[in-house]
């Protein structure tokens, strides 16, 4: 049997989702609580791999048994087995030919910046701070020119290992609620640092010092080092992918 689960995790204390010997990752953690539950060694597999720092509101993995447990034996049993940073939301079984990765249609990310002058105390660990006063309709504007399929070369990080650096964005937004400014992105799939990247050159437009049309010129550019720096990855949590509704799985993650 095929299982997919969604996962909800507070990164932080985490050196990122994939696998370590030498840390605490969010896969590892998982994997040995599903391991507990199973009497036996559980892989997982994720539809989008995340930092050390950033944090998932709902993660997708699948993985295989032949234990047989019901899907509410599988949230309860694993949720006990982890810590309070990491949860399990909800278990069902899918296809054998669905694949948490390559089934996703795409994946969505929000990035939240507290922007007032005074630095957070209670959500610290989940926003950045900026002192300086921003201008959310600016930045809107300048991240429009992101949608489309493009060469992001210019928000790629020097340690990205994929084989190309086109990828295809399907939505973005900023939007200020109240002390804070959201931003939102939606593609078929990220390079590594990709939305922090953006994040941080889209923060010198909303102060400000660069111009509206100077994330066009960045694109168009290709140069990772005329681009902003990388924002902090506090700020950053995966919000989830998106598959076809074929696959039947909760509305949150289904087209």
């Amino acid at each position: 049997m095929r299982i997919a689960l969604g996962i909800e995790y507070d990164g932080t204390d985490f050196l990122g989702w994939q696998r370590l010997t030498h840390g605490d990752t969010v896969q590892g953690t998982l994997e040995k609580a599903l391991s507990f539950v199973a009497n036996y060694p559980v892989d997982v597999t994720c539809a989008g791999r995340t930092d050390a720092g950033v944090h998932g509101r709902c993660q997708v993995v699948h993985f295989d048994t032949e234990v047989q447990r019901d899907m509410r034996g599988w949230v309860l049993g694993t949720c006990s087995n982890l810590p309070t940073s990491v949860a399990v939301l909800w278990a069902q079984p899918v296809p054998d030919g669905f694949h948490a990765r390559f089934s996703a249609r795409s994946r969505r990310y929000r990035y939240r910046i507290l922007n007032r002058p005074v630095r957070a105390a209670l959500d610290a660990r989940y926003v950045t701070w900026e002192r300086h006063p921003l201008d959310a309709a600016r930045m809107h504007d300048a991240a429009q020119v992101l949608i489309g399929e493009h060469d992001f070369t210019a928000f790629r990080a020097i340690s990205c290992q994929a084989r190309h650096a086109r990828r295809e964005v399907l939505a973005v937004s900023v939007r200020r609620e109240e002390e804070q400014v959201i931003v939102e992105i939606e593609a078929n799939a990220f390079l590594h640092h990709m939305v922090r990247n953006i994040v941080g050159s889209l923060l010198m437009v909303g102060r400000g010092e660069q111009s509206v049309a100077w994330i066009a010129a960045l694109l168009a550019g290709r140069n990772r080092e005329v681009a902003g720096p990388t924002a902090p990855a506090s700020g950053l949590t995966f919000l989830g992918p998106r598959y076809e509704a074929h696959w039947g799985l909760i509305p949150e993650v289904s087209q």
